[in-house]
């Protein structure tokens, strides 16, 4: 009797180097925080930033490396801040800034008239000089 052991060798199922999985992997997590932070904007759960009606810095002057003197206008009043790195200090209150009506523009002058009064103008000039 002849024990003869054959050896099979199975089939390699190889899906590619450690290195083309990690790195799948991390691109499919990056592509997931991308795609999450897309929709959390697009659906406005992140909070809103923005200018607000009830407080407006209206000027701001720098006074040292990291102090600045502003004045925010608030709905009732102006209130001038000594601003620092670690501070905010109240330094005075000014009274509400005047509404500023919107003044509508003067009509745009006619090319046409504009052109005869610079003509006249060079004529008039013109004729004094000779």
């Amino acid at each position: 009797m002849k024990n003869q052991a054959t050896v099979q060798q199975q089939p390699a199922t190889s899906t590619g180097s450690p290195l083309v999985q990690v790195s799948g992997a991390l691109t499919a997590i990056i592509i997931f925080i991308l795609l999450a932070a897309w929709v959390a904007k697009r659906f406005g759960f992140t909070p809103k930033t923005g200018s607000s009606k009830e407080m407006k810095v209206s000027a701001s002057c720098s006074v040292g490396p990291r102090e600045r003197v502003v004045i925010v206008d608030v709905a009732d009043a102006r209130l001038v801040l000594g601003v620092t790195s670690g501070q905010i200090t109240h330094l005075h209150t000014l009274p509400a800034a005047p509404v500023v009506e919107a003044v509508s523009p003067a009509a745009p002058a006619d090319f046409r008239e504009l052109m005869k009064h610079s003509l006249m103008k060079n004529l008039l000039k013109r004729n004094g000089k000779d």
